[in-house]
């Protein structure tokens, strides 16, 4: 399969392949896991790898890529791989510092694409979560515009290629965009989506500014306790999404990431199993109906299988009233989960 007929243009001139493989796991899942599925993953042709420094298993993604490079069975440039900048490292003088060492895991030069994971700034350490002797996150203010100057400057002395962002709303992007002097526009935006959370004017506003909406938890959720309502509905086991896989012939999950694709996201798809994987990378082989694009665009319900726990929300509103911007960001109308609003706004 050629996929450079199966990708999106960025706004830098760069493309990134429509379909990805995510590497987030259940913290119940051993790192090894991960290098033997990424091997997989790349072996059935998948060539967008999505990593993050928060994973922490950035050295076993490295090791699988090297290992399909050094087989022959991919070159360096065949590979998409994006990681993410952790909050811990927001501080513009930490940025380059948290992308070399994920350079360093993943022994190789240079990353595809680099984003700021989230745009909540967590007070540095050699920790993933800062916290004080109570047990709360220390959190700390820092100009995001700064922060992405510093990205700016990473892709200039060619350690990344491209420069996005994650789970940033509306206002946050325009934030970026507004900035003086703003020499690159991020190329992306990965937020939560799928047919339960379709994202619609987010993806809107976008597309509007030549920013590609990327999802994650595309197929719902791995359902982890740690962040996950063990009674959250299934998204895979929908009935209207299990009827159109029957009148397609395809599963639920291939319906989910289809609609994805011809919506113009880039969908995540993960599983540590090789013929759901082989299943997954088959969606674009297909197509969806636009009567079946508007029936899952009915299944919208705004519902998240990722929302803040209570004690972020906490740090959220202590923010409040540090910058003007993070006032709009979690300010919300009674009665609405904030972190719809925060995304979706």
């Amino acid at each position: 399969m050629n996929f450079k007929q199966q990708c999106v243009g960025l706004n830098d001139g760069h493309i990134m392949p429509i379909l990805g493989y995510g590497t987030a796991q259940n913290p119940e899942v051993p790192k090894s896991k991960i290098l033997e599925s990424t091997k997989i993953a790349i072996d059935i042709g998948f060539r967008h790898i999505d990593s993050a420094y928060v994973y922490q298993n950035e050295k076993e993604t490295g090791q699988a890529i090297r290992r399909k490079i050094a087989d022959g069975v991919v070159k360096r440039e065949d590979i998409f791989l994006t990681t993410k900048l952790w909050s811990t490292f927001h501080r513009p003088e930490l940025v380059k510092v948290c992308l070399q060492r994920s350079l360093e895991n993943f022994q190789l030069d240079y990353v595809d694409l680099y984003i700021i994971h989230l745009p909540m700034s967590i007070k540095p350490s050699e920790k993933t979560y800062t916290k004080n002797e109570n047990g709360k996150i220390l959190f700390e203010t820092v100009d995001l515009c700064a922060t992405w100057e510093a990205m700016e400057k990473c892709k200039d002395a060619g350690l990344v290629k491209s420069i996005g962002v994650s789970n940033f709303n509306r206002r946050l992007l325009e934030m970026i965009l507004n900035k003086p002097g703003l020499k690159y526009k991020p190329v992306c935006n990965q937020v939560e989506c799928h047919p339960y959370l379709n994202q619609s004017k987010l993806l809107d506003f976008c597309k509007s500014k030549d920013i590609v909406l990327v999802a994650y938890g595309a197929l719902g959720s791995q359902r982890p306790k740690i962040w996950v309502d063990q009674n959250a509905p299934f998204l895979l086991n929908d009935p209207v999404l299990c009827a159109m896989a029957k009148k397609h012939n395809k599963s639920p999950a291939q319906i989910a990431l289809r609609y994805q694709v011809q919506r113009g996201v880039i969908a995540l798809a993960h599983s540590y199993e090789e013929n759901e994987m082989k299943e997954n990378i088959q969606v674009l082989e297909f197509q969806l109906l636009p009567e079946d694009m508007e029936v899952i665009d009915g299944l919208n319900r705004n519902f998240r299988y990722f929302p803040m726990n209570s004690q972020e929300r906490i740090i959220f509103q202590q923010m409040r009233m540090a910058k003007p911007y993070l006032t709009q960001w979690i300010s919300m109308p009674p009665g609405r989960p904030w972190r719809s609003v925060r995304m979706q706004d």
